[in-house]
């Protein structure tokens, strides 16, 4: 049965071609959302750039009819403006003068017609805005289509599986097919291990429990870490998933060019990244990178970095002090010496980013850059949406690796949760991927 989505502002912003996401069914956007663009499409930003692809889009539509009648979208469906319901009453507790509840007026309005009767849908990242919804009878839905599946929310990106205790001995040399690799299910059963590529793999003997081996999927086949035994800038990998970790930030750009790492605070993730990325431009120069550039994802970082006194560097630097934290224990690996001497610690950090080894960024600033031959990243990725995402990969130059860190349970952004960050949906669709 055909529906009516009435679209929230948030929904606009976060994904501007929301639009044309909604099937054959129609979708109705109040006069009040088209206000609120209009005050945000000068903005800096995600959102300025979202607010003003949205109103480019609308632009297009009404080139192609009258939007207050309705123009044809492309799948079928009616996309209209709504001006009218503006006399609707609402409960006393909810103010005419509110840009929510004139959204509401629209749903109740389209909603009190006999013939839309149930069938009108409100479309709202905001939280309140459902619930509020709900109270006046009216169906609330959060957006869904870049949201990803809990399935995809719980890819960790390594597994344990059993294979046959005859193949241990000639891993190393030529690995294991996946086909050997089988786990047990619910009832203890036998099944064949679902593996995908550059999944990282822990082998257990089917004999013996003790016996293991890590591993990594390639063309079908579970290969041995070529890594195992690096001490990035004399960093040693305390767990598993440090070995795995250190594997693809190891791995040149061509061969690894986008690595993902997801985990919660504590897990070296930072530290790791920068310790392989001072390893390659700094310890022992490889030539596959000119610099390593550091952008720390923020709620902040979207907006105007401001009018405080100093240039970029300076006015973000605050921002950056967790990169300068992770640097002091890198820089200086003997823990009973470290802070000794904080002037010269200091000065090796000044130095390193003086000399252009470490540069920072704000991520605003990374839009419209080709960046080439550079160690890039990108921390707290779990505060940036998937539209942002998006724009980070395909800035990748020639011989560019883009190290994507973050922990999906901790997210600052509002309207942003588990399943829709650009950290979750970029590790969803690269799931798989040679790359």
């Amino acid at each position: 049965m055909k529906k009516t989505y009435v679209i929230d502002t948030n929904i606009l912003i976060l994904s501007p071609y929301a639009i044309e996401c909604f099937e054959d069914n129609d979708l109705v956007i109040p006069l009040v959302v088209v206000e609120e663009l209009d005050g945000l499409k000068k903005a800096d930003g995600e959102k300025g750039a979202n607010a003003r692809q949205a109103v480019r889009l609308l632009e297009n539509y009404r080139n192609k009819g009258n939007l207050l009648i309705g123009v044809q979208l492309q799948g079928g469906g009616i996309l209209r403006i709504e001006k009218n319901y503006v006399n609707i009453a609402l409960p006393e507790d909810l103010p005419d003068d509110k840009a929510d509840n004139r959204i509401l007026k629209v749903c109740k309005g389209l909603n009190d017609e006999k013939e839309k009767e149930g069938q009108i849908i409100l479309v709202s990242k905001d939280l309140v805005l459902r619930l509020k919804a709900q109270i006046l009878g009216i169906k609330a839905e959060d957006y869904t289509t870049e949201q990803i599946s809990d399935d995809d929310v719980g890819y960790t990106g390594r597994c344990e599986v059993f294979v046959p205790d005859a193949l241990f001995k000639g891993f190393k040399k030529k690995g294991i097919d996946v086909g050997e690799a089988f786990q047990t299910d619910e009832d203890g059963k036998t099944v064949k291990a679902e593996l995908v590529e550059n999944e990282f793999v822990i082998l257990k003997s089917d004999q013996s429990l003790k016996k293991t081996l890590l591993g990594r999927v390639e063309n079908g086949r579970i290969l041995p870490l070529n890594y195992k035994k690096s001490k990035p800038y004399g960093v040693s990998p305390r767990n598993v998933g440090q070995y795995f970790m250190q594997e693809p930030l190891m791995a040149d750009a061509q061969k690894a060019p986008l690595v993902i790492i997801k985990g919660m605070a504590g897990t070296a993730k930072t530290f790791y990244s920068l310790a392989v990325g001072m390893e390659k431009v700094y310890g022992n120069p490889t030539g596959e990178y000119r610099r390593i550039i550091v952008c720390r994802t923020n709620a902040q970082f979207d907006d105007d970095i401001g009018y405080l006194p100093g240039n970029e560097q300076e006015k973000i630097a605050p921002l950056m002090r967790p990169i300068i934290d992770n640097l002091e224990q890198i820089l200086d690996s003997n823990e009973a010496e470290r802070y000794k001497d904080e002037m010269m610690l200091s000065d090796k950090i000044e130095e390193i980013f003086e000399r252009g080894i470490i540069q920072t960024e704000v991520l605003n600033f990374i839009r419209g850059r080709s960046i080439a031959k550079t160690y890039l990243i990108i921390d707290e990725a779990q505060n940036m949406t998937p539209n942002q995402v998006k724009g980070i990969i395909t800035r990748a130059g020639k011989g560019t690796k883009i190290i994507l860190l973050g922990d999906p349970n901790q997210i600052d952004k509002p309207f942003l949760d588990e399943k829709t960050n650009g950290l979750s949906y970029a590790a969803k669709h690269m799931k798989g991927s040679p790359y």
